[in-house]
């Protein structure tokens, strides 16, 4: 082992060391110091092939002699604590995978996909406190190149679901800013012409399909989602009490709407297969999963390309029920399962006009009663 060689500096020593590569001979600089707390303290602080010398290995243990830089023990213990508070830090990856354990929502499949392909790869190693209001402002703008302005405020409002959520927990900080959402008109309401109505109807009529088929007349005769339908069983129908029964709304809390007239006889003489209202042979389970071909049947009807056929089928029912200015609005709220009144609120212009029609009719009368009366 090759001795240690004192310099004209104090406490600075070095060692030669051949150069495996090249065969050169080079310096390895030491340093000796003691610390204020008493600890000594032997350094190694480079070689000549890094640039080290007398001079400023010198400079070097002037410096951390007198405090002025960490010795290399500190240095290990500084490294080996941020990296147990990167390991203990509750990153947005970390905070999810927390989220999705607790939050038992049906949206969870689809927020986990806008997780993976949208959050995950801009934010998930940073935790909430780390994120910078610039970094939201170029995410939300690179978003919307290829996204609708919908969808960019769905994906801001569950990066801010995870962030409170990990907030409230006190697993993290706050973002410590407020995150603005894009503006987007996203209340689509759906209607169809009396004509438009009249040729579904028919091509209803001439559909072999009657799963399908009864699952839009559904739709139509009641304003139940694509996907209660689809959930729905049989005990769900009561037949005496006319109710149906629907578990797990989009609203969160079940609720029961009444069976009418049209509904009950699609019922009635719908197939019963199995414990599913609308069945189908090549589940696993046996329940129908899938509605696409409803889209078929709206092109053959002549509906607009934009008409999503389940969906815009629960406007027809919302908008024929506003429009007839005999269903007050908390009355249709409750029959659409809407959770606030807000919801219903797109349809309060129809009903609105009804009114005014019907306002009118006052109006006329009074015209025709003062009216001269013509002569024979």
């Amino acid at each position: 082992m090759a001795q240690e060689t004192k310099t004209k500096y104090p406490g600075v020593f070095y060692k030669e060391k051949k150069i495996r590569v090249t065969g050169k001979i080079e310096r390895v600089y030491y340093i000796y110091f003691r610390t204020a707390d008493g600890a000594q303290h032997h350094e190694k602080v480079g070689s000549t092939s890094s640039g080290m010398t007398e001079a400023r290995a010198n400079a070097i243990r002037v410096a951390k002699l007198n405090g002025k830089e960490p010795t290399n023990k500190q240095r290990r213990q500084e490294r080996e604590a941020r990296k147990k508070a990167e390991a203990a830090k509750y990153t947005l990856d970390r905070l999810w995978v927390e989220y999705k354990a607790v939050k038992n929502i049906k949206s969870i499949q689809r927020d986990d996909n806008r997780y993976k392909a949208d959050i995950a790869p801009s934010f998930g190693k940073k935790a909430p406190e780390e994120i910078t209001h610039l970094e939201i402002d170029r995410f939300k703008t690179k978003l919307l190149k290829t996204k609708k302005p919908a969808t960019v405020k769905n994906i801001l409002e569950l990066l801010l679901r995870i962030c409170n959520f990990g907030f409230k927990r006190k697993l993290c900080k706050p973002l410590d800013f407020v995150l603005e959402m894009p503006s987007a008109n996203n209340q689509k309401t759906e209607d169809v012409t009396p004509d438009q109505l009249k040729r579904l109807l028919q091509v209803l009529d001439e559909e072999p399909d009657i799963q399908i088929v009864n699952i839009m007349k559904m739709a139509l005769f009641t304003g139940m989602r694509r996907g209660e339908l689809l959930k729905l069983k049989w005990e769900d129908i009561d037949f005496d009490k006319e109710f149906i029964f629907i578990r797990d709304p989009k609203g969160g809390q079940d609720q029961m709407i009444p069976l009418n007239d049209a509904s009950r006889k699609i019922l009635e003489s719908h197939p019963r297969i199995n414990e599913w209202v609308f069945a189908s042979a090549f589940s696993t389970d046996g329940q129908r999963h899938s509605t696409k071909y409803s889209k078929k049947i709206a092109e053959k009807a002549g509906l607009p390309a934009d008409f999503r056929p389940l969906h815009g089928l629960r406007h027809v029912y919302a908008s024929m029920l506003a429009s007839s200015g005999k269903v007050d609005m908390y009355t249709l709220q409750k029959l659409l399962t809407h959770k606030s009144p807000q919801m219903t609120q797109r349809y309060a212009h129809l009903r609105d006009e009804a009114l005014k029609n019907a306002s009118q009719v006052a109006v006329n009368i009074v015209e025709d009663a003062i009216a001269p009366k013509e002569t024979k």
